[in-house]
């Protein structure tokens, strides 16, 4: 049979759960060991006391968009703090975005905290402040809410017998059953997910949901997974392989006996037996981040009462770091040497305040480099001391002057924090 483009032909069975009670064994398995290991976080907490199910699945909501991206030692602190500023949707919903940025500055990814707030307005205008009851809505009617998120919180929040699949539960899959074709591909995904909804316990899914997720996350690790500790590494395939080698001695077939299988890995990368389990997953080479330079100034001035006080603007409301603060800023050219750098500053701020800001006034402090997700960025921090007092066009850009206090409870990013 043909198969529609971008889709695979259905996988063979040994990278399926197919036998019923091997499925039962395992979410039994699974369950027990949660019961007894899972780490005490504050949204668990919440969601298993919390009787009002828009007050549960918010906090859950909360919870997972803090989480993307960011581990859970992290999280915590912010997600207390957030809870206890804003306990309900309707709470958040009445906040500002710059109270949004100043709780979530250190987090990283700001416009998660921005669509977190235009999610919680929405639901109180248009839903009447009811949480969607389903996955499939929660990902139709919120914005910021993607296919795990939403699964997240409709099996943690409502019950409902939907599976998740996040780089922790790919890990594990693609362990259990031997994937080893790339795990960021959309068919390799599609398949995962299939395999996740399959498996998902059906009276406690969300329990299931995050026991796989905790044991990817403290178990079945990246490097160094703790297989002696594992709950169901009797049916892990990659487990089984590890002790027992190759189950077929022809070379070039994997395991799964069938030639040209699309979840075994490439004829090129077969299995190393120094790796393990940890031949699994595979992921395709990382895009290496672009490098950027930035000439950055620290304008300061001494305030009314003597304390030093610094110029800070708030970023464009889209982009990278949108509507944050930080001190005046130019992305540099290539290349540029040192004092053409200044120069090219001086332009700017002479171009930007009006000033007669001269190359010579400026201080070279030193560099500082902020590494972002896909940016290696390097910061080439000036300083520049201004006597008298200096307003700026505020229909331009929004800027203040703050103290270094100020500075600090301000939504600033933590690269501008390095810089001061």
């Amino acid at each position: 049979a043909a198969f529609p483009a971008g889709t695979l032909a259905p996988p063979p069975t040994p990278h399926l759960f197919s036998d019923p009670a091997e499925i039962g064994s395992l979410r039994g398995n699974l369950l027990a060991w949660y019961d007894r290991c899972k780490r005490d976080l504050p949204w668990r907490t919440l969601a298993a006391t919390e009787p009002d199910a828009d007050r549960r699945a918010y906090a859950v909501w909360v919870s997972e968009i803090m989480l993307q991206q960011t581990q859970v030692a992290t999280v915590i602190d912010y997600y207390n703090r957030w809870m206890q500023k804003w306990p309900t949707l309707q709470a958040l919903a009445q906040a500002s975005l710059e109270e949004v940025n100043e709780l979530w500055a250190g987090l990283g990814y700001y416009s998660r905290g921005k669509r977190l707030q235009e999610a919680a307005k929405k639901v109180v205008s248009e839903l009447a402040g009811q949480m969607p009851r389903t996955a499939e809505d929660l990902q139709k009617l919120l914005p910021g809410v993607g296919r795990y998120t939403a699964g997240a919180i409709a099996s943690i929040s409502y019950g409902q017998a939907t599976g998740v699949v996040d780089g922790n539960v790919i890990r594990v899959l693609c362990r259990l059953r031997c994937i080893g074709a790339d795990s960021n591909s959309p068919a390799v995904i599609d398949q995962l997910w299939d395999m996740a909804n399959a498996l998902v316990d059906r009276s406690r899914p969300g329990d299931f949901n995050q026991a796989l997720m905790e044991l990817g996350a403290t178990v079945c690790t990246p490097k160094a997974p703790l297989c002696g500790e594992c709950p169901v590494k009797q049916h892990c395939r990659a487990w089984r392989r590890k002790l027992f080698g190759k189950s077929t001695p022809v070379p070039d077939v994997e395991d799964c006996g069938v030639g040209s299988c699309p979840l075994c890995p490439p004829p090129t990368e077969p299995w190393d037996s120094s790796l393990g389990v940890t031949n699994f997953p595979r992921k395709a080479a990382k895009k290496q981040p672009r490098v950027e330079r930035t000439a950055t100034c620290v304008l300061e001035r001494k305030g009314c009462h003597g304390a030093l006080e610094y110029l800070i603007v708030q970023r464009p409301s889209s982009g990278l770091l949108a509507g944050l603060w930080e001190f005046p800023s130019l992305l540099l050219a290539q290349d540029l040497q040192e004092e053409k750098q200044r120069e090219v500053l001086a332009d700017h701020l002479r171009a930007w305040t009006g000033w007669p800001v001269a190359a010579g006034g400026l201080q070279f402090i030193g560099e500082v480099v902020h590494i972002f997700s896909h940016i290696h960025q390097t910061y080439v921090v000036y300083s520049l001391h201004l006597d008298g007092d200096v307003t700026l066009d505020p229909t331009l850009f929004p800027s203040r002057w703050v103290t270094e206090e100020e500075f600090h409870a301000s939504a600033v990013s933590t690269a501008m924090k390095k810089v001061l």
